[in-house]
């Protein structure tokens, strides 16, 4: 299904950039490459899951730095 969203939102938003809405087609791009990491994100855990070794299949630090949480 990711896939599926992922391909239909990079195609429409190539059409929309070679039209000219420009805006449009930056947003489609923008969410086509939200779905692409989240089916990339997947495809790890489901790696990491089959061999046991979760150790590597982390997120990276520049990107758990955005999510951590913050202690008072």
């Amino acid at each position: 299904m990711c896939l599926i969203v992922t391909l239909i939102m990079l195609v429409l938003s190539i059409q929309n950039l070679m039209e000219g809405y420009y805006n449009i087609g930056i947003l489609q791009l923008v969410i086509a490459l939200g779905f692409s990491f989240m089916l990339w994100r997947n495809i790890q855990k489901v790696r990491c899951d089959r061999s046991g070794n979760c150790n590597s299949c982390m997120l990276p630090d520049w990107l758990t730095k955005w999510f951590s949480k913050k202690e008072d």
